[in-house]
């Protein structure tokens, strides 16, 4: 089927010199070339090794069959005919009038796709994705030269897929994507076990449980279904029953296979997204070529969404593909190895608003130009001299601090982002500098070295550096979590004995930020961060001798400045395919307190309202929602229940599935109570439920 839109218009800059080209990453090649009018493939079979056969749809140009291009492949779980269809289409159309051919499969057990999804980056689901890469490369309108790209799932299969080494794969471009599925993944989070990602396993069975189309698959779409709703497994139960960093984590994880990597690497993430640290270990690992970007974002596309500024990421993508798929020389290879945005010091907003900030470059990472700043710490202040105090201080914190620490995967929905730390602040353990007289960039990895003790056997610390102003509001810069049963390493689990000093460090999550002149740094401890993590069992006291404490920062020196005026063009992409709202989203962040009985009630909701596709004559619809309830005073209390909810209507087919997780803990265990629901129109046709105990071995 031809696209019903015609791509008539014309590269928008004007010709530029081979020098401001190579700045914002533009092809020279194509800055006056006429765009391909595309054709979309709705549906093709790929048929896997093992007999099951993937769903893909396929944009390509009209004459690929005649003059074959590079493909570009994005491999995901999350349904390229309704719930993604606009976004997919905003990017690859935009490439492949652009002279490519750009291919979308859903995963087995989603979409159209035939099989079960058993877990996240199965061996089974790598062995699909290069098999698609094979099958790409042998099509008759493909020049057998493959790149990857993908945003979280399909970033992370970019990498997985270069760590495999398939031959026709020859370059990827990982966007908010993580290198290690137990430190910086849904299971796991930074140091303690993430209350939202126990939501994210509730949620991710309720995606997988969604009914093939008829339209595609045809009379055998009921039998798929029922199929899913049968055999999907509670994703959060496997995650749960390795606290521990093993096997089951290190499958998967690319940093254990850094060495394998040998394709051209360009990464691109936000400081505000989940997983910001992935950049500096790409440069510090990967001997293949790389480039990586860190800009204001969110888990998002660059061009697509925010915290802003938004960026040209599609050219940049382009510059990319061109160069390693095509053989132009683009000048992208000589963009700096580490373009970066250091935010500067604003108001906290909890919304996707742009950020202030400049650009800057680093033509190789580790920089000579960052260096380690380190503060000691006094009470209640950040000093110049490490070991300046021999005091001995107290953190308890109320089991509510961290309501204001924002999404852990933000993704410019409503409020999402940090709020005022003040709040939590003035419930932490807090060490402010002097106001400060000069400009002070952050760029890089901080990390917290503390001596401490816990007078129990349990024991978490949060981390927060925060930018505070002079009238008093606190910004956040950046957190870092660690529980102190993995003091030791991510892979073990160390008692504690109470009342021992024990030597740690807190490693906090990489970010680049220019703090002002007259602002003050602060950093705030705590013992608890919910629901970012979920309480210890235990109601810990702990204690930090300062003489052995201090904070260290990667601070950029300013007489190395090297700002870059719009390194990256303006965002581009394609106009959305033809849809209707038939309900606009909506969606609200509320947090309700009971005084008599001390019981917060975090409460999440958002209403994806209902799009309809007059090309395929389908309505889908989604709801979720999150709500976080605590006891102040018991760590026991702490209860998450999450929900996720999904419809698909047109003539004569009507049906919707129902997923939830409510997951408590006791003492010794953690207790998940999960279901799925399937209705044909007003008819209930499935349920399954789940009730689980899994003992608490790490927290």
């Amino acid at each position: 089927m031809r696209s019903s839109a015609l791509f008539e218009e014309k590269l928008g800059s004007p010709k530029k010199s081979a020098e401001a080209l190579r700045q914002d990453g533009t092809a020279p090649s194509l800055a006056e070339a006429e765009l391909k009018e595309i054709q979309i493939i709705e549906h093709v079979w790929i048929k896997m090794s093992d007999g099951v056969r993937l769903s893909a749809k396929i944009w390509l140009p009209v004459d690929a069959a005649d003059i074959p291009v590079p493909a570009v492949l994005e491999i995901i779980p999350y349904r390229k005919r309704d719930s993604y269809a606009i976004r997919d289409h905003r990017n690859h159309a935009w490439m492949a009038a652009r002279g490519y051919a750009c291919i979308r499969p859903d995963m087995r057990g989603h979409g159209d796709s035939e099989g079960i999804m058993l877990d996240e980056y199965s061996l089974r689901e790598q062995q699909d994705t290069i098999e698609v890469i094979e099958w790409l490369s042998k099509q008759s309108w493909c020049s057998g030269e493959v790149g990857m790209m993908g945003l979280s799932w399909g970033g992370i299969a970019s990498m997985q897929a270069a760590v495999k080494q398939p031959p026709a794969l020859k370059a990827i471009i990982p966007v908010g994507a993580s290198v290690d599925r137990y430190y910086a993944d849904g299971g796991y989070l930074v140091g303690g076990y993430a209350g939202q990602g126990l939501g994210w396993g509730g949620v991710m069975f309720g995606y997988c449980v969604r009914p093939p189309d008829p339209a595609v698959v045809g009379d055998v779409w009921r039998d798929m279904w029922f199929e899913r709703l049968e055999q999907t497994p509670m994703f959060a139960e496997k995650w749960l029953t390795h606290q521990l960093r093993d096997e089951t984590w290190k499958q998967g994880s690319v940093c254990e296979d850094y060495d394998k990597i040998e394709v051209p690497v360009l990464g691109v993430s936000g400081w505000n997204d989940c997983w910001p640290n992935t950049m500096i270990r790409l440069l510090e690992n990967i001997e293949a070529p790389c480039k990586v970007v860190s800009g204001p974002w969110g888990h998002v596309f660059p061009n697509l969404g925010g915290p802003g500024p938004m960026a040209g990421f599609l050219q940049l993508a382009l510059a990319w593909w061109d160069y390693w798929l095509k053989g132009i020389d683009t000048g992208v290879m000589e963009n700096p190895a580490f373009l970066a945005y250091l935010q500067e010091s604003h108001a906290p907003n909890p919304n996707p608003t742009d950020r202030p900030g400049r650009w800057i470059g680093e033509t190789s990472w580790p920089s000579k130009n960052v260096s380690v700043h380190t503060f000691g710490m006094i009470p209640g202040q950040l000093s110049e001299d490490k070991g300046a105090s021999s005091d001995i201080v107290e953190i308890c914190s109320p089991v509510t601090l961290g309501l204001k620490t924002g999404e852990y995967m933000p993704i410019s929905g409503v409020a999402e982002l940090a709020q005022d730390q003040s709040a939590d602040d003035a419930l932490s353990v807090c060490f402010d500098s002097e106001p400060l007289k000069d400009r002070f960039d952050i760029l890089g990895t901080t990390n917290v070295n503390l001596r401490i003790s816990s007078d129990c056997s349990h024991g978490m610390v949060a981390a927060r550096i925060c930018d505070v102003a002079p009238d008093g509001k606190s910004t956040l810069i950046s957190y870092g979590l660690l529980n102190l049963k993995q003091r030791e390493g991510l892979e073990r689990c160390t008692e504690i004995t109470p009342d021992e000093m024990m030597e740690v460090s807190v490693r906090l999550n990489d970010t680049g930020w220019s703090i002002k002149p007259g602002h003050r740094l602060r950093l705030a401890l705590s013992s608890h961060l919910w629901p970012m993590a979920w309480p210890q069992a235990e109601q810990a006291t702990l204690k930090l001798n300062l003489a052995s404490c201090s904070l260290n920062l990667p601070v950029r020196h300013p007489e190395a400045d090297s700002l870059i005026h719009s390194p990256l063009a303006e965002p581009e992409a394609a106009d959305p395919p033809t849809h209707e709202i038939a309900a606009p989203s909506q969606g609200s962040r509320h947090v309700n307190y009971d005084i008599q009985s001390g019981q917060t009630v975090y409460d999440v909701q958002f209403d994806g309202g209902k799009i309809r596709f007059d090309a395929i004559d389908l309505t889908y619809g989604s709801t979720n929602t999150q709500r976080y309830t605590i006891t102040e005073g018991d760590p026991l209390s702490a209860k998450i229940e999450y929900s996720a909810d999904f419809s698909f209507a047109r003539e004569g087919w009507d049906v919707r599935t129902e997923s939830r997780l409510v997951t408590t803990c006791d003492a010794d265990n953690f207790i998940l109570n999960g279901s799925v629901a399937a209705f044909e129109g007003e008819n209930q046709v499935f349920t399954r439920t789940w009730d689980i105990k899994i003992p608490r071995v790490v927290f």
